[in-house]
């Protein structure tokens, strides 16, 4: 008598997910385990995942990563394990951005594994004075150069370019800043009490909600789509218009005392944003998104006013 179960998903569709249990991971693990079968790689516990989820607790760096690769059957690997805490040293940052992704391409490669798909970030392009109003793919990676965290992201996102000539089709997406429940430095600058901007300086900035972020990295899974792609949110605002639609106070400060108040209270553990940040809040990094409308079909499906209120929505 056959059965009334559903026949099982092909093992040829595993997607491996590394960072699953970040914000973003979740959310994609969740959007895609009624499609295909998930294997999540994280050092952290998920306990609230779904049933059909496998979670797999361990540390991208050790060689227990070569496991979820020995079974066979991975046909996709989406790669969200990137560290960004800013007090981790440059020790552990590039141990863990650099070499172990260096380790994870390695059993993409040995195990023949067809699709590769990579979130970097429009970081890396890095805010400059003279940067053109909208930055293409081709632009150089200039974020490096003042931040030591982003010059590791810069050596993955290279790293993951050394793809683009072999086996998988690899997928590298660099998405402006991205708000939501994420705990990110864009987000967690838009919750602060009183939002701190230079003074003199007010730069159009580009913003993506968590969730169309989530969409792009669905598309980038259709089979035949390789390359990089920029991606954007709604139209670019200035700073100034987004702190006044968030309703808090904006300080404007001169930017050689922003400099030397956030070296001082960086020293002290009274902030987590760097003093080289403020780059961020001077300069224009904004990217052109045509090649990911047109080649991937992506259009952010979130307004303006839905990814800026975005930051706010854990604390209701």
């Amino acid at each position: 008598m056959p059965s009334s179960a559903p026949n099982p998903l092909p093992q040829a569709d595993r997607v491996v997910i590394t960072g699953v249990c970040g914000r973003l991971g979740k959310s994609l693990a969740r959007r895609l385990h009624r499609e295909r079968l998930v294997v999540g790689v994280d050092r952290r516990p998920f306990p609230d995942k779904p049933k059909d989820i496998e979670h797999k607790e361990l540390d991208m760096r050790r060689k227990k990563l070569k496991d979820v690769f020995r079974l066979g059957g991975v046909g996709a690997v989406v790669h969200l394990g990137v560290m960004h805490d800013p007090r981790a040293s440059a020790s552990d940052h590039h141990s863990w951005n650099v070499a172990g992704f260096a380790k994870l391409c390695e059993y993409v490669a040995q195990f023949e594994v067809k699709k590769l798909v990579v979130l970097s970030s429009a970081n890396v392009y890095g805010p400059q004075p003279g940067n053109a109003q909208f930055l293409t793919e081709e632009a150089p990676l200039l974020g490096g150069q003042n931040f030591s965290e982003i010059r590791d992201l810069v050596e993955v996102d290279i790293l993951a370019q050394s793809f683009f000539w072999k086996r998988p089709e690899t997928v590298i997406l660099r998405p402006v800043h991205i708000l939501g429940t994420v705990k990110n430095a864009p987000s967690n600058f838009l919750r602060l009490p009183a939002i701190p901007t230079a003074l003199g300086f007010d730069p159009m900035v580009q913003v993506i909600h968590e969730a169309d972020v989530v969409s792009a990295i669905q598309l980038a899974l259709t089979p035949g789509v390789r390359g990089i792609f920029n991606l954007a949110g709604p139209e670019p605002l200035p700073l100034s218009r987004i702190i006044k639609m968030l309703g808090r106070p904006n300080v404007r400060v001169p930017v050689s005392l922003g400099k030397v108040m956030l070296q001082r209270m960086w020293a002290l553990h009274l902030t987590n944003f760097p003093a080289p940040e403020i780059d961020h809040i001077r300069y224009v990094c904004m990217v052109d998104d045509h090649r990911a409308r047109e080649v991937l079909g992506f259009a952010p499906h979130k307004s303006i006013e839905e990814t800026v209120a975005a930051v706010d929505a854990d604390r209701w």
